[in-house]
């Protein structure tokens, strides 16, 4: 696909960190699978991939991370 952001790369499988912020709480994940632009390196993650990114991340919320670094595992 076409990157929208830089509009002139395309975008290949691959991974990613991602991080997530709610209040004062900072979720990291890493080696997140998502289609990344070759030439600006913005990344597009699927949503099936996203919802399971938010709802980890609600959990560490709910469990008191203040920082937490997790690998994603599909």
């Amino acid at each position: 696909m076409k990157c929208v952001i830089c509009r002139h790369g395309e975008t290949t499988p691959g991974t990613v960190t991602v991080s997530l912020q709610r209040g004062e709480a900072t979720v990291i994940f890493k080696e997140v699978p998502a289609d990344v632009c070759e030439n600006c390196g913005e990344y597009y993650v699927p949503d099936d991939v996203a919802d399971r990114l938010l709802a980890r991340a609600e959990e560490a919320v709910a469990h008191g991370a203040e920082i937490e670094v997790l690998h994603y595992a599909a």
